[in-house]
């Protein structure tokens, strides 16, 4: 599902979001980029330390590692758009609570991410929020007044 909200349908605002998080003992982890180089592998290792102490690595079943790779990927693919069409990313944010994944990228570019329509499978590039799209339960953009940039979000659904 390709969306604009800020936060998922039924969820809080962020501003409710992070009281409910500290109150329940959400987690959270982030990475800053700046003046950092080969920001994709290490957010990808970044996002893999976090998964390591929440649990989710290693993983006991096959279920349980395709839903950390899931995650693995997301990163991937929103940290190269950040990369490709917003002059890199900022910020990566990933909070973990016993349900869902939320992986955020934070960046100062003013485009508007969205899957490529059609999809075409066999064409080099234009995959990234179309496998976000598939992976994801959720995702979407956040715009703030008065500051440059975005930032994009996708959730995932916590292994069983």
């Amino acid at each position: 599902m390709s969306t604009t909200r800020p936060y998922s349908p039924g969820d809080r605002d962020p501003e409710q979001d992070a009281a409910a998080e500290a109150s329940a003992g959400g987690q959270v982890r982030r990475l800053g980029f700046e003046g950092a180089s080969g920001v994709v592998p290490l957010a990808r290792d970044f996002a893999r330390q976090a998964l390591y102490a929440w649990g989710w690595l290693p993983a006991a079943t096959a279920d349980r590692r395709a839903a950390a790779e899931d995650v693995l990927l997301v990163v991937s693919e929103l940290v190269t758009n950040a990369c490709l069409h917003a002059e890199g990313p900022d910020e990566l944010a990933i909070s973990c609570d016993n349900k869902v994944i939320r992986v955020e990228v934070s960046d100062r570019g003013t485009g508007q991410p969205a899957p490529r329509t059609p999809h075409r499978a066999g064409r080099p590039g234009g995959h990234g929020m179309f496998i976000v799209q598939r992976l994801c339960l959720d995702w979407g953009v956040v715009r703030l007044p008065g500051v440059a940039g975005k930032t994009v979000w996708a959730e995932l659904g916590a292994p069983a």
